[in-house]
């Protein structure tokens, strides 16, 4: 897994890249100091993964995640947070962020966050998704709500379930068992739902559906 270091503290960044390094199937591409750079880095590099911090002076994580998020192909990205509650956060997550991390975490869990995300899963826990979205749900809830309820009335009644149970913060085998079907099933479904609904990732169907019930 290709993956590139996006901070404006130099020795973040050299612990990052200890860290990763030190596992046999991460390979650090390359690293920015800023938004702006990353995504002339990743043009360059073309990341599996982008960890990025999300306070930077000249182009911060949100902005630097959603320009990201619009090249072909798109790397995941991971935000790196002081805190688990900052509407920075939030703003990342609805940008196409697969997750986040504070930066206070484990190496073992960065590199095993850095290989969820690889492969497509998304690495925030059912508690920290609940935190975040009731903390920063009701600035434009309502119109934020009838636009993700027309959303869902596209879905038929199988894929609302399967959407449901990924807001829930469930992996592909936990919805799986949920739900009475094979995980593969469960990973068709989910394709299918990031292309009718136009997303980007699990975690912005989570955020879809918590939107609809706000």
């Amino acid at each position: 897994m290709r993956v590139l270091l996006i901070d404006d503290d130099a020795l973040v960044r050299a612990g990052l890249r200890i860290i990763l390094s030190s596992a046999d199937d991460v390979e650090v591409v390359g690293e920015a100091d800023d938004g702006a750079a990353a995504v002339a880095a990743v043009r360059e590099r073309r990341p599996d993964v982008v960890l990025m911090d999300i306070r930077m002076a000249q182009m911060d994580g949100i902005a630097a995640t959603t320009a990201l998020r619009r090249l072909h192909p798109a790397p995941q990205v991971i935000v790196l947070t002081t805190f688990q509650a900052d509407e920075h956060v939030i703003g990342a997550l609805r940008a196409g962020a697969s997750g986040f991390l504070v930066k206070d975490t484990p190496p073992l869990d960065i590199i095993n966050a850095v290989r969820l995300v690889a492969a497509g899963e998304a690495i925030i826990s059912p508690s920290a998704t609940r935190t975040l979205l009731a903390h920063f749900g009701d600035s434009g809830a309502v119109s934020r709500r009838d636009a993700a309820a027309v959303r869902l009335a596209a879905l038929s009644d199988r894929e609302l379930e399967v959407a449901t149970a990924i807001a829930s913060g469930a992996s592909n085998a936990e919805v799986a068992t949920q739900l009475f079907m094979s995980e593969a099933t469960v990973k068709a479904h989910v394709s299918r739902l990031l292309v009718k609904l136009e997303l980007n990732n699990r975690v912005q169907i989570a955020i879809l559906v918590h939107d609809a019930s706000t």
